[in-house]
């Protein structure tokens, strides 16, 4: 293998690398975006069962009415 195609076949390789690389972070930052977008669902349910919850005694340690 003469030396220009050695250099060709390196400039092909990186090619591909730089096309994968670019692949890679476009799919990190989409990623990004959508935990964003889940972390901010998650603290608005937070929000929503802490102000809908109801208050006084606890309605988890209430015997049934059969005891």
């Amino acid at each position: 293998m003469s030396q220009e195609e050695r250099f060709v076949d390196i400039e092909l390789k990186l090619v591909h690398t730089e096309d994968l690389v670019e692949s890679l972070n476009q799919m990190v930052y989409q990623q990004s975006r959508r935990i964003d977008q889940l972390e901010a669902m998650v603290h608005q349910l937070a929000e929503h069962i802490r102000n809908n919850a109801p208050s006084g005694p606890g309605l988890i340690n209430d015997r049934p009415p059969h005891y």
